[in-house]
């Protein structure tokens, strides 16, 4: 049987509205099969030791045939179609400038080195400010009894953690003495970003400080879900699952990476490197990378980031229902989405008349296929925010409109 998950929050700002913006083309709203792929947050507390991996002397480039070779006609001679379809050589309209963006955005970017209960460990940061604030993951910082933030050029400070919020794996600190020189790093448009857009991810892996890899952008709004470390007000630590509809990028992540920046070809930030996924394997303790890596959106990152630096919390908005995976048929075709199992009595939900049953197949025109996928949906929008769900019920399509309230538990 199925539990059905609670419609956790989403995390928000009470009005103005999320900066969230709608990409155009199909959103991919899939979930991973946990049969061959598990996200696992990268980590703060492992290092691993670094093995050199020689370059094959034997690897070529490929090209096109030459005229006169096996598969290329002799010159004058005309092609034959034997039903092949054409194909010209393609490539970015201009070549990308890497080394430019990691000089810009590198100093922006800070490794973080904390102590707790359970240890030492280390984690990755963005400069947000030049009041000193840095952002990061609340898994890097989450357990932590002290915290240093040590700056591309090697600089140390020691720095206190201002807010934390599980839910979303955000946090933000304060640098102690902090520098009048820090470089923030500027915040992009994550709604502007199409798949195959190239990235770079910027962090500590491993430890090593400053390490940048580049990919592209592999999918839009992936759900995931993850387990997040954080503390109670009395300063035990506690697990808490996130859900993000997530970037997902081929750009290598790895143990350490976390809470350091995604940047788009301009050098801006589009999204903060959380967790990455993992081929299961047996007494593993500890994943890699394997190109499937996941960033929190920016729009995301900035509404959160401006509640905890306003009053070291986030108010977090939901829907109100329990869900879980389901099918129905409609204009005669099976659908699948989140299917309704339990509506909370006065919550938006309720007031709109969402009914137990009902297969909840998309929000604000974008396909929903599953019950994380709703989560994920409603986790990047905001406290009073407006959405149009479409729902199919008896084998009708319906659309209703509900306004996202503030969840009643605050942080």
């Amino acid at each position: 049987m199925t539990t059905p998950q609670t419609d956790p929050d989403t995390t928000a700002q009470q009005p103005p509205a999320s900066p969230r913006r709608r990409r155009g083309g199909r959103r991919w709203v899939d979930v991973l099969a946990a049969s061959l792929l598990s996200a696992v947050l990268a980590s703060v507390g492992t290092y691993a030791a670094v093995q050199g991996i020689d370059d094959d002397p034997t690897a070529t480039t490929a090209g096109a045939p030459e005229a006169g070779q096996d598969g290329a006609p002799e010159a004058g001679q005309d092609s034959v179609d034997d039903g092949a379809a054409d194909g010209t050589p393609v490539s970015f309209a201009e070549d990308q400038d890497w080394a430019a963006v990691a000089a810009s955005v590198t100093p922006g970017v800070v490794s973080i080195d904390v102590v707790g209960r359970q240890g030492q460990g280390s984690g990755s940061g963005v400069v947000w400010d030049t009041q000193g604030h840095v952002v990061t993951n609340a898994h890097v910082v989450g357990a932590a009894e002290q915290v240093q933030v040590v700056l591309s050029d090697g600089r140390r400070y020691p720095a206190s953690v201002v807010g934390q919020d599980p839910s979303s794996d955000l946090a933000v600190l304060a640098l102690e003495n902090a520098p009048a020189d820090l470089e923030p790093v500027a915040v992009g448009d994550d709604g502007a970003l199409a798949v195959g857009d190239p990235v770079m991810a910027i962090g500590n892996p491993l430890g090593l400080s400053g390490t940048v890899t580049t990919g592209i952008v592999s999918a839009l709004d992936r759900p995931v879900t993850t387990r997040a470390t954080g503390t109670t007000p009395g300063g035990d630590p506690v697990a808490t699952e996130v859900v993000t509809n997530a970037i997902q990028t081929s750009a290598a992540i790895n143990p350490g990476n976390s809470g350091g920046a995604l940047v788009n070809a301009a050098g801006e930030l589009v999204g903060i490197n959380s967790s990455i996924a993992a081929l299961p394997a047996a007494g593993a303790s500890q994943a890699g990378s394997i190109g499937i890596g996941f960033a929190i959106p920016a729009a995301k990152v900035q509404v959160i980031t401006d509640q905890l630096i306003a009053d070291g919390t986030a108010e977090h908005a939901f829907l109100g229902v329990g869900l879980r995976d389901g099918a129905a048929e409609a204009d005669g075709a099976a659908l699948t989405g989140a299917e309704v199992r339990q509506v909370e009595p006065g919550s938006p939900a309720s007031e709109a008349g969402i009914q137990d049953g009902d297969l909840v197949v998309a929000i604000d025109g974008e396909q929903v296929r599953s019950a994380i996928a709703l989560v994920g949906q409603v986790r990047e929008r905001a406290s009073g925010e407006q959405v149009e769900l479409e729902v199919v019920r008896d084998g009708e399509r319906v659309q209703v409109t509900v306004t996202l309230a503030t969840r009643p538990d605050r942080g």
